[in-house]
This record gives C-alpha cells, sequence and structure tokens, in this order.
C-alpha cells in the first residue's frame, strides 16, 4: 500500500507514500479510499488529514502507470475526489512542497486545505496537450477566480502558495501553515477545530462567475491562439474554464471530461506524453545500476575561455559550484571573463537575476594561465578549438597534472572520444559531453562513452547533468554522435533541393511551417557555415564517394560563413538576426545548376519536408542498429532539446511512428529514383526495413 494509516488522538491521518513525488497511482487511489472507508467507521475519528510523505503531497499521476490498465482502474482519481468529498468527516488537505496535477485536484476536493509557504502549485497538463481531468478547471476558478485560475491553466507554470493566498476573495487556501516542519503539527490542531463544523465545504458550491465573461474570453482566446498555434490544449482549457462559469458543475464536469479524453487522443499530446517520458527514460543506461556509487563533483575546471568555455562555466556557476578557467593568454582570459559578467548584468537588467546571486556566482569563478592550478578539480571540461591535434595537447596535460579519480571530459561534437581517451593512462575517467551552443542557454547535452570510460563516471556525469539542468541523452563513439551524425544527412539534402530547382528561402520557409525552430539554411548561418565546410573537406578526403551539393563550398569560397559575418546563405544586419535573402546567392545557385546542365523543376512544401525528416529517420535507424544511440525516444530527446524539432511532432522517430513506417520506406524508394539524389542513401537502414516487414514502430 502506498498510502499509511494513522490515527492522533481524534484524528485520522491519510498519507500518501509513493516516493518521488507521491504519483496518484492505483494502490496510492485505494490506499486514500480505504483510509476514508476506516475513518468514517471510527466512532472515536472526528476529522481526517490528508497529507504527502517526502519532498510533495503529490505531483499528480503516476507516470509508470502511463498507458497501463492500472491508470484506469477503479478507484480512478475521479472517484476518489468524490469520495473525499462525501466524506461525513471533514477532510483536511495539508499542502507542502510540491502540489500538481492530480494532486491539486485532489485537495480541491478536500473541504479544507494548509498550506506550508514555498509550496509549488500547479495544473501542468497543457504541457503534455491534455486539459486538467479530474476537476481542475471547474473548482480552481471557483476556489481561486476566474482570471487567476485560467491563467495558470493555461500557462501550466508552478505558482508559490504564499502568493496564492494573497490573492482577494481566494478559498483555495483556507489558512497558511508558519513553515513546512510545523505544517503537520497544525493540520492537526486546524483539523481538530473544524471537526464540528457542518455542513461542511465543497469548492463545487462556491460560485463561479465573470462580470465582463464573453468579453473576457474572447481576449483570452486571442492572447491563446497567438502563443499557441500548434497546440489544441491551451484553447480547450479556455472553453473548460468558460463552461464552468456557464454551466451547473457536473454538466462543466462533463465538458472537461469530453474535451480530456478527446486530446488524449490529438498527435500534439501522444507527441508531448512521448517527448515527457522519453526525457525521464534517457537519464538510465541499461548496464549502469542506479545505486552505482558516484564520484563526487565539488569543483571543476574548464579549458578555453571562448563562448562555448564561458557559456559551460556559467552551468556550473549557476549550480553553485566553483569553476577555474584555463586560457594561454591573459587577453582571452579577459575576454572569456567579460562575456560572462555581460551575460549576467543582462540578467540583473531584465530582473532574471539578483544582485546578490550575480555576485554570488561571480565569487565562485577564478582563472588561471597554468595547468598546474586544475589539478584539484574534480571535473576538467575541454572546450579547445575541433581539431584531434589540439585536443591531443591538451589531454596530455590533463593526465599530466589531474589528480587520480579526477573526470576528464572532452566538448567534442564530432570527434573520436576513443582516440582522444588514448592520449591519456587513464581512458576508463575520459568521457565526451557535447553541450550545445549557448551552453548556458540550450537543455541538450550528449553524453559520450568511450569504450573504456567507467561505469562510475557515466553515473556521476548523468548527475551531474541533472543538478546544471540539463536533459543528457547517452550516445555511443562515432562520426557526429547521435546529433551532428543525422544532422549532416538533412544538410546533404538541403544541398541536393538546391540543386534541382529550390532557393533556400523556400527551403527554410517549409521546415518553419513544419514547426522547426529555424530550416537548414538558416541553421547553418547560425552555427557557422565554415565549420560544415571544414567536415566536407574531411568528407571528400575519408569518403570520396559520398555525393554532396557543391553551393555550400561555393558559398564558403566567397567568405560567407554566416552571421558571424553578417553575410551566408541570408545577409545579416549588425544587432539583428533577421535572415534577408540574397540575390547573388540566388544567381551563384542558379549558376551552378545551370554548369551541371540541371533544368530547375517546382519542388513541392511536402517534399521537401519528407527528404530533409525521413532524411533523419533513415540515419537514426542505422544509429540504433548500431548502438550508438540506447533507444528510439532517446533520438527524440536529442532533436526536441538540441536542434529545434517541433515539440508538437515529439521527435523524428515519434514522428515516423505516427507517419507509418510503411509510407516513409515507399517516399524513400520514391526518392532513390530521383537521379540528382543519392540513390545509395535511400536504401532502408536494416532496422527500418525490419519494422516494416514486421508491422512494427521505433517506439514500440
Amino acid at each position: 500500500m502506498t498510502a499509511k494509516y494513522e490515527v492522533h488522538g481524534s484524528v485520522a491521518v491519510i498519507t500518501l507514500d509513493n516516493p518521488p513525488v507521491n504519483g496518484l497511482g492505483h494502490a496510492t487511489r485505494l490506499g486514500i479510499t480505504d483510509g476514508l472507508q476506516k475513518a468514517n467507521a471510527d466512532a472515536a475519528v472526528k476529522s481526517i488529514v490528508l497529507a504527502g510523505a517526502g519532498k510533495s503531497i503529490s505531483g499528480g499521476a503516476d507516470i509508470k502507470e502511463y498507458g497501463t490498465p492500472k491508470a484506469l482502474a477503479e478507484p480512478n482519481l475521479l472517484s476518489v475526489i468524490l469520495a473525499v468529498e462525501n466524506s461525513s468527516k471533514p477532510v483536511v488537505a495539508a499542502v507542502h512542497t510540491v502540489c500538481m496535477g492530480g494532486g491539486l485536484e485532489l485537495a480541491l476536493g478536500c473541504h479544507y486545505r494548509i498550506a506550508a509557504p514555498g509550496t509549488n502549485v500547479a495544473l501542468p497538463e497543457v504541457k503534455l496537450g491534455l486539459i486538467p481531468g479530474a476537476g481542475g478547471t471547474q473548482r480552481l476558478p471557483r476556489a481561486l477566480g476566474v482570471e487567476p485560475a485560467l491563467n495558470m491553466i493555461v500557462s501550466g507554470e508552478p505558482v508559490k502558495s504564499e502568493l496564492l493566498a494573497q490573492i482577494p476573495g481566494q478559498k483555495l487556501f483556507d489558512r497558511m501553515a508558519a513553515s513546512a516542519e510545523s505544517l503537520a503539527e497544525e493540520a492537526l490542531a486546524f483539523a481538530q477545530s473544524v471537526s464540528d463544523t457542518r455542513p461542511l465545504p465543497l469548492v463545487r458550491s462556491l460560485p463561479c462567475k465573470h462580470r465582463n465573461g464573453d468579453a473576457y474570453f474572447q481576449f483570452a482566446r486571442n492572447m491563446v491562439k497567438g502563443m499557441a498555434k500548434n497546440f489544441p490544449a491551451p484553447l480547450k482549457c479556455v472553453d473548460a474554464v468558460e463552461a464552468a462559469t456557464k454551466k451547473k458543475f457536473d454538466d462543466g464536469m462533463l465538458f472537461e471530461r469530453e474535451n480530456f479524453i478527446n486530446l488524449m487522443w490529438t498527435p500534439e499530446s501522444r507527441a508531448l506524453r512521448h517527448i515527457f517520458a522519453a526525457e525521464r527514460a534517457a537519464s538510465k543506461i541499461p548496464d549502469v545500476p542506479e545505486d552505482t556509487v558516484k564520484r563526487e563533483i565539488k569543483s571543476v575546471a574548464v579549458i578555453g575561455a571562448g563562448t562555448m568555455g564561458g557559456g559551460i562555466a556559467m552551468n556550473f556557476l549557476n549550480a553553485g559550484i566553483p569553476v577555474k578557467m584555463l586560457e594561454m593568454k591573459q587577453e582571452a582570459l579577459d575576454k572569456g571573463l567579460g562575456i560572462i559578467r555581460k551575460n549576467y548584468e543582462s540578467q540583473v537588467k531584465r530582473g532574471k537575476l539578483k544582485q546578490d546571486k550575480y555576485d554570488q556566482r561571480m565569487g565562485l569563478l577564478s582563472t588561471t594561465l597554468s595547468y598546474d592550478d586544475l589539478s584539484a578539480a574534480d571535473l576538467v571540461i575541454e572546450a579547445v578549438f575541433e581539431e584531434i591535434g589540439v585536443k591531443e595537447a591538451v589531454f596530455k596535460e590533463l593526465d599530466r597534472v589531474m589528480k587520480p579519480g579526477a573526470i576528464l571530459a572532452s566538448n567534442t561534437s564530432t570527434l573520436d572520444v576513443n582516440k582522444i581517451a588514448s592520449f591519456t593512462k587513464r581512458p576508463q575517467d575520459v568521457v565526451g559531453l557535447h553541450f550545445f551552443s549557448p551552453a548556458n542557454v540550450m537543455k541538450l547535452l550528449e553524453v559520450v562513452r568511450g569504450e573504456k570510460t567507467a561505469k562510475d563516471v557515466m553515473a556521476t556525469v548523468m548527475t551531474v547533468a541533472k543538478k546544471i539542468k540539463k536533459t543528457a541523452v547517452v550516445s555511443g563513439v562515432c562520426d557526429g554522435f547521435i546529433g551532428n551524425r543525422m544532422i549532416e544527412q538533412y544538410g546533404r539534402q538541403g544541398g541536393f533541393l538546391l540543386d534541382e530547382g529550390c532557393t533556400p528561402e523556400q527551403v527554410d520557409k517549409a521546415m518553419e511551417k513544419f514547426g522547426m525552430a529555424m530550416g537548414p539554411f538558416r541553421m547553418g548561418d547560425l552555427a557557422g557555415n565554415d565549420i560544415g565546410w571544414a567536415i566536407r573537406k574531411r568528407r571528400y578526403q575519408e569518403k570520396p564517394d559520398m555525393k554532396y551539393s557543391k553551393t555550400a563550398d561555393l558559398l564558403c569560397e566567397k567568405g560567407r560563413f554566416g552571421q558571424k559575418t553578417g553575410a551566408g546563405w541570408y545577409d545579416y544586419v549588425p544587432g539583428k538576426r533577421d535572415a534577408i535573402p540574397n540575390a547573388e546567392v540566388v544567381k551563384m545557385i542558379e549558376d551552378h545548376r545551370a554548369s551541371l546542365g540541371i533544368t530547375p523543376r517546382k519542388i513541392s512544401d511536402e517534399e521537401i519536408v519528407q527528404r530533409l525528416v525521413y532524411s533523419l529517420v533513415n540515419e537514426a535507424a542505422h544509429i540504433l542498429e548500431e548502438g550508438i544511440a540506447n533507444k528510439a525516444s532517446d533520438i527524440d530527446v536529442v532533436y526536441i532539446f538540441g536542434y529545434g524539432f517541433p515539440a508538437h511532432r515529439g521527435g523524428p522517430m515519434i514522428y515516423a511512428d505516427t507517419v507509418g513506417l510503411f509510407n516513409v520506406v515507399q517516399s524513400m524508394k520514391r526518392f532513390a529514383k530521383n537521379p540528382l539524389d543519392d540513390a545509395k542513401f535511400w536504401e532502408p537502414a536494416p532496422l527500418l526495413a525490419r519494422l516494416v516487414a514486421e508491422g512494427k514502430t521505433f517506439n514500440a
């Protein structure tokens, strides 16, 4: 049983105990209803407290039960809340730390609520493409007021309990406890004080009106449409809260439930729920037990004070971990320090960071010009030039100076981590930590596991990633790892599309309409076209049979490296990121096309999207087949958090599953017949062909 029952004098206490967030799984729901029955049958019990063990009263649904029969088994959450409301003895919810989703809906079903300060309160279902499904849209507006409730429901963001308690006329919290430590004692006293009060108050019986209802809800819809064009759930939230103001409670509940169930089957909700589960699953490594003893990381060293090194350092400073940054010249150190200060000062100016926090973070940062000064660090990350000779020099120095047991990490985005590890006498301590630019903003971290990387190193860096608020995905060693290996094929297809008749603007617009944060050519300009050029030069030597369009090389020969030079596939005005089409670039493409004797053809947006997205999918299938990625959902996480793949489509692998792998392969066969494309690439990866033959999907 994941709910404990105890009696303290005349008060029965039902304590949810289902770590980590007291998810409302079937056993917990049964525990609550069994406890209610015992309390109501015991003449000595006069009132009941519903509490939560550990770090929350409840964070909502139990994600371990998602998609299983237990998630729907009786008593479901609606039945539990009804049992609470129908209790003949008052039920007091003792709310602390986290009260979200179904946990908040359960608290709203209680007769009274007492909250500890600092509690995070939210209905975050909209982030899963849903609306609250157990009365949240009907009870919260009654308890809190229509406007603050709708703001919470549409955003899904947590709000502190003490702020909610200050809303005039609110009936969400009957009392605020002095502290989280005193909550249990105060809840018992409160329950005793209301034991004889009748009738028992119900949130469902409170009035729910808005004096300018029609105008307000139309305004809300207009705001939501602009912010959530690819997601149906936010608008349905508005509809459901409006129903709370216009329908009887039971009718509003039916309206909420119908919308909740309909949204469950939308591709957008399925995509968001997939990513929610995939992000959590990514941290689990099959052969590394969760109880693996981890190394202590109390201090970090960063080699390189450039944009990437500075961004990496900020992640650790933000988490309260001291950082020592190394450069070869004082001028480079000063420049790097200046960029970090500027970033933090910008946050202070915008009210995102308090001055004392800024001072604290900068106080954790020190600098040096000598490798010897790094020796005490527990983790060192190099962020130097992406050239194997440079990496070799760095790692030989690290091997010389770093203490035994220190973790040596490379921020390489493409190079062989096994080779880098071989430059040391401690390959078991070497790992790849591929941060994405800007490193202090982007959430993704590719953790590259070398052949000899120790299991405790893997367990440690995955824990560190969580501490610095990164979503970590494990990759094996190959050229480009997961993300960049796939994006190379995406870029190749973009080049072929230019050869066949597209402009950069047409391709980018098609992909951005599909939902990508930016198309391949705008992305190239942002990353730096010279980086791709260097990779292609290496490819021409290593893989002379690999086919590329020459347009990108011609662009680089003109010095058009992207935003950093103010000119790439597009032109850029200093201080702005707007991509301005350039007539000379279009002419360069046309002239190259003519030199190849290609007659341009009209290419549909549908073909553009399919060729680019399916190129990701086919390369990803090879990556899975080779064991570079542990599972398909890890690849989706990489693309959602690192490459701007649209969240409402859930990542390339789940998107392919949604389209149907048979349909994906049929399209690939069609592309293979195009003489200007790469027929060999469009041969389905063995895994993809096998899944189609067996009628299976990537995310079974």
